[in-house]
């Protein structure tokens, strides 16, 4: 099996590293293709895909989850208290001293 040029390898490294959000950027592929003399161009390209692929791949998951808060979540009704049941166990309230009720 024939080894993949380094320079390669740090591309598709630093393509993985943008489009998974890796905390440390892919900054050390970076170096290591300047010093492999990438041309800046193809390393733009491959930036320019990766950042497009996490990009695209967010929106799809927030469709997705959206789209299943749609179906779980049931839609308020006009009236938001319409599902409770109200029970009356006498006064809700004692009289003031005045004898005057409060509700």
């Amino acid at each position: 099996m024939t080894e993949l040029h380094r320079s390669i390898v740090a591309l598709i490294a630093l393509a993985a590293n943008i489009a998974s959000n890796h905390p440390k950027q892919g900054l050390c592929q970076m170096a290591r293709l300047k010093e492999y003399g990438v041309a800046k161009e193809q390393i733009d390209s491959v930036i320019e895909i990766a950042r497009h692929i996490r990009d695209e791949s967010a929106q799809l998951l927030d469709a997705q989850f959206e789209e299943a808060c749609a179906v779980a979540l049931p839609q308020p009704s006009a009236d938001p208290f319409a599902h409770l049941t109200v029970v009356q166990t006498g006064p809700c309230c004692t009289p003031a001293a005045s004898g005057k009720a409060c509700c």
